[in-house]
C-alpha cells in the first residue's frame, strides 16, 4: 500500500479515574507503533499500554509530559509559552483536532530520554532565546517518531529570529520524522548541530524523513551531519537548499518531488567536508543539484514502500499535517 497514513487507534477503557480536572483512562488510546529508523533498537511505541489522561491547560501538560509514568498525553487547546515543555520516556503527545498545540515554545527530549511519540500537535513561533528555540528539539533521545504534526514561524523577521522547526542533535539515534507539514520558516530540520562533535555523533543519528511537505522553507529540508539520513517521498515547494549532505553523513535520497526549490540536494558548503548521498526516483523539477560525493548507503535495514513519484504530491498533501489521523 503506497499510502501509509498511521492511525490512533482507539480503543474501549477498562478504567477511568478524574484527578484534579484531568481525565485518566486506562487503555483508552494507543498509538500505533513507528516505521523507518524508529522502528529498530527495540521499536517505538510511546505511551501505549499506559494509562491517557486529557490536559487541557499548559501547566497540565507540562506536569504530565515530565512525569516518570507511561502516557499517552492528548492536549485539547492550544497554549502560549515561552519555556520549552519536556517530555520524559515513554510517552505520547497527541493534540486534539487540528489546531491544539503550543505558540512561543516547543517541546524538548533531552539525553537518556528513550520511547516517545509527537503527533498531531500544532507547534508555531518558537523565538531563538525561548527554550531551545525549536519546535520539536531532540538532544540525545532515541527512538523519537514526530509523525502528523504543523510545525512553523514566519519569514518576515530574518532567519536567526526563530532556530529550527524539528532539531536533532548530540547523538540522537532511531528518528522517524513523518507525514508533518514544515511551511513558513528559514532553517528546517537540523541533524547533527557541528562538525566538532564528530566522537559523539558518528555513529549514531540514524533518522528517516518520509511523507513530510516543506512548503516555503528556506534550507535545511534536513540537514544531516556524521549520520545516517533516509529521505524519501517527501514534497518540496519554494526554497534555496532542501536535503544538505554534510560532514561525515550519508543519505539516500528516493521518489521526492522539488518544485521552486533553487538547490534540491548537494554535498558541499557550509562544512569542513563534503557529505555522501544516492539517488533514485527523485523529480528535481527546475533545480540543480551540487553533488560532490556518491555514497555507500544503499539499504536502510528496515522494511518499507515508495509512493510513485507520479502521487507524492497528492499524497502528501491529503495526508501530512494534522487533523488527518
Amino acid at each position: 500500500m503506497n499510502r501509509k497514513v498511521r492511525t490512533i487507534a482507539l480503543a474501549a477503557a477498562s478504567a477511568v479515574v478524574v484527578v484534579g480536572g484531568i481525565v485518566f483512562a486506562q487503555g483508552a488510546l494507543a498509538a500505533s507503533g513507528a516505521d523507518g529508523f524508529a522502528s529498530l533498537n527495540g521499536g517505538t511505541t510511546g505511551g501505549s499500554g499506559g494509562s491517557t489522561v486529557t490536559v487541557t491547560s499548559l501547566s497540565a501538560l507540562t506536569k504530565q509530559a515530565k512525569s516518570s509514568t507511561k502516557l499517552i498525553v492528548k492536549v485539547r487547546g492550544s497554549f502560549t509559552c515561552s519555556s520549552d515543555v519536556v517530555v520524559a520516556s515513554n510517552k505520547t503527545i497527541v493534540g486534539v483536532g487540528s489546531g491544539s498545540g503550543l505558540t512561543g515554545c516547543g517541546l524538548s527530549l533531552k539525553k537518556g530520554t528513550k520511547n516517545v511519540i509527537i503527533q498531531n500537535m500544532k507547534i508555531a513561533k518558537v523565538k531563538s532565546g525561548n527554550g531551545n528555540g525549536d519546535a520539536v528539539h531532540i538532544d540525545g533521545a532515541t527512538n523519537v517518531w514526530v509523525d502528523h504534526n504543523d510545525l512553523s514561524s514566519d519569514k518576515n523577521s530574518g532567519k536567526d529570529y526563530y532556530d529550527g522547526l524539528c532539531d536533532i542533535t548530540h547523538a540522537a539515534d532511531y528518528i522517524t520524522v513523518s507525514w508533518n507539514k514544515f511551511h513558513d520558516h528559514y532553517k528546517g530540520t537540523l541533524v547533527g548541530h557541528s562538525d566538532s562533535n564528530t566522537s559523539e555523533d558518528t555513529g549514531h543519528l540514524r533518522v528517516t524523513y518520509h511523507h513530510n511537505y516543506f512548503y516555503n522553507i528556506n534550507s535545511r529540508t534536513p540537514s544531516l551531519r556524521f549520520g545516517k539520513g533516509h529521505v524519501y517521498n517527501n514534497y518540496f515547494v519554494n526554497g534555496s537548499t532542501g536535503v544538505h549532505s554534510r560532514m561525515g553523513a550519508q543519505m539516500l535520497v528516493q521518489n521526492n518531488v522539488f518544485v521552486n526549490v533553487s538547490t534540491p540536494v548537494q554535498t558541499n558548503v557550509d562544512s569542513d567536508q563534503d557529505g555522501y548521498v544516492n539517488l533514485s526516483g527523485n523529480d528535481f523539477g527546475s533545480g540543480t543539484n551540487k553533488i560532490s560525493k556518491t555514497g555507500s548507503f544503499t539499504s536502510p535495514g528496515y522494511s518499507y514502500s515508495l509512493t510513485a513519484i507520479s502521487s507524492v504530491k497528492s499524497t502528501v498533501t491529503a495526508g501530512a499535517g494534522t487533523g488527518k489521523i
